[in-house]
């Protein structure tokens, strides 16, 4: 009976260390594939496969602590979203009035009636503010007063006037 107890007991020790070095294999493929998930470098991936090889569970967890924080797909995916927000950002303009997002052809906010942009006075191209002829057409936009003074634009647009009503127009429609 001790022979029969004997070959079960080497037969578990085998199987035993069968699936120690299967763990073993495993936690060490497992540590190089997550660090090419995490690194480009091929001696880091070969360094972190050499330490978990030969220190095992305290190898793995050394590469834990010292890994890197996220995979090189996390980092570009996020590169990809700030970029995306940087370029909506550089897209469209704030209002210096109010800063509310406004588009590049607006010539007025439409929250606090700043002016944004002023129209050529030959081409009704729209021109910064400051510009004093158009790129377009090169006719100057300076325009002078009876007085001869330089006359200025308003930062900010009056509404104007609604066209009054035809009397004859109302007059020939028909009321029921």
């Amino acid at each position: 009976m001790s022979e029969s107890l004997n070959d079960f007991l080497l037969i578990a020790t085998v199987f035993a260390a069968v699936v120690i070095a299967a763990f073993w294999l495993a936690i060490v493929m497992w540590a190089y594939r997550d660090m090419r998930s995490r690194s480009r470098d091929p001696l880091a991936q070969f360094l972190v496969a050499i330490l978990v090889f030969l220190l095992n569970a305290p190898g793995l967890f050394i590469y834990i602590l010292l890994r890197p924080r996220e995979t090189l797909s996390a980092a570009y995916e996020r590169s990809l979203e700030e970029e995306a927000l940087l370029q909506e950002i550089e897209e469209r303009p704030g209002c210096p009035g109010c800063g509310q997002r406004v588009q590049h052809d607006w010539q007025a906010c439409p929250n606090c009636h700043h002016r944004l942009k002023k129209a050529c006075v030959n081409c009704d191209y729209l021109l910064e503010l400051p510009w004093n002829i158009c790129p377009r057409c090169t006719v100057s936009q300076v325009s002078y007063t009876s007085d001869g003074m330089i006359a200025t634009n308003s930062r900010h647009v009056q509404p104007s006037e609604p066209d009054p009503i035809d009397a004859k127009w109302v007059a020939s429609q028909q009321f029921d």
